[in-house]
């Protein structure tokens, strides 16, 4: 089924949510009209739903966004918060609750169900204790687009605006950016322009079969593409992440056999691409990394046994890295080992490659270093004369590699 909107139908997040909820368990199709649009709450989508656009002169623009103080302490579980003041508030917004001490995942993000009388209901429990005196807050922000447990969702061919300039706060890391997928099967996003959110530009977390293609980020506060919590089997494809406030790339813990190839990465507030915990099995593949703060990729360097390896980075022009901070154009951390490094073309100002103390298999072949550029550096014992065997990227899953999310994947 295919719902094609006016301007009018699309002039509002009610009209366009409405259109959404209307497919039936088959799924369908919304297809949105030229024009600019403000989104006062995200749209999400549902399994076997896509939202299109018509590509650059489709926008969606994030409305202006507030902070509401929470009354008092509210406890964890509870479907409403007490706030000192409800006004502008309305049933069916997107909301983000949370404290000073609890953010990442203790953050929560809901949907207004009602507003009485200082409270307003939610549609899911709270994920933490709010306190007063850790200022508890809740905020407007929200992802422009979002799906939860979404299997099949479909994303493509508009503008995103998260008009950061008039928002007050963001949304966090693990429970939002302008768009943002959790707990879900075989999502695509394709050729979406997103720019300017107070927060990251994609996230998915405890996701599979997840495919990114020809999309670009830039300008966030945060991280441009950040796949987490688990997330497995994902394809990121001519993608661009520029002038973000952090990392261009984010992998987050445990985001294992994905595959990065043809992106561009550069002016990032951090590394290019970063590497942590339990980040294994990936392959990074004719990428352009460029003039970031710090290393065009940078290993975090955490400690086994969550320790980053198994992974191969080939045939990627990086240069002119750590601008700001960074001890090599590429730099290891001391526990990464079996990580394959080659026909890569490297200029710097710092060393071409850096292996901290404690690396260990790091394997180098092909690579052109410009003149004026060490090669490496760093640990002595770091170095492999043998390429280390392993099979890494999106195509070399096996079933056991999903059981960890074996409850959130389309039967």
């Amino acid at each position: 089924m295919k719902i094609k909107l006016t301007p009018d139908q699309a002039s509002t997040a009610t009209g366009i949510q409405k259109a959404i909820d209307s497919l039936d368990s088959q799924g369908g199709t919304v297809v949105l009209p030229e024009g600019e649009f403000t989104l006062d709450r995200g749209l999400e989508l549902h399994s076997d739903v896509c939202l299109e656009g018509q590509g650059k002169n489709t926008l969606l623009r994030k409305a202006p966004g507030r902070v509401y103080p929470l009354a008092g302490y509210h406890n964890y579980g509870m479907m409403d918060v007490p706030l000192e003041s409800t006004e502008g508030l309305q049933p069916g917004m997107t909301v983000a609750i949370r404290d000073d001490a609890h953010g990442g995942f203790n953050e929560t993000m809901a949907r207004i169900t009602w507003v009485d009388n200082g409270w307003v209901g939610l549609d899911r429990g709270i994920e933490s204790d709010y306190y007063e005196q850790a200022n508890a807050v809740l905020v407007t922000a929200y992802p422009l687009v979002f799906g939860l447990g979404a299997h099949g969702a479909t994303l493509r061919n508009l503008c995103l605006d998260g008009a950061k300039e008039t928002q007050e706060a963001g949304i966090g890391a693990c429970r939002g950016s302008a768009i943002y997928f959790y707990q879900t099967d075989g999502i695509t996003v394709e050729n979406v322009i997103e720019h300017g959110f107070m927060g990251e530009g994609i996230g998915f977390q405890m996701c599979a079969h997840t495919a990114i293609r020809r999309c670009t980020f830039n300008e966030n506060t945060g991280n441009g593409l950040h796949p987490g919590a688990g997330s497995t089997i994902a394809l990121l494809e001519e993608c661009t992440a520029l002038d973000n406030g952090s990392s261009g790339f984010f992998f987050c813990v445990r985001a294992n056999h994905i595959t990065v190839q043809h992106c561009r990465f550069g002016r990032n507030g951090k590394e290019g691409i970063s590497i942590g915990k339990r980040d294994c099995y990936n392959l990074i593949q004719d990428c352009y990394i460029y003039e970031n703060a710090g290393p065009g990729i940078g290993f975090r360097g955490d400690p086994q046994p969550v320790e980053e390896h198994s992974i191969r980075i080939e045939q990627c022009d990086i240069r002119d890295n750590c601008a700001s901070e960074g001890k090599g154009q590429i730099e290891l951390g001391p526990a990464t080992h079996d990580v394959v490094i080659t026909n890569c073309h490297i200029r710097g100002k710092t060393p071409g490659i850096y292996a901290n103390e404690g690396a260990e298999r790091i394997y180098l072949q092909g690579n052109a270093f410009e003149v004026g550029s060490i090669e490496r550096d760093g640990s002595t014992t770091a170095w492999a004369e043998q390429e280390p065997a392993f099979a890494c990227g999106r195509d070399t899953a096996v079933a056991q590699n999903l059981r960890h999310l074996s409850g959130y994947l389309r039967s």
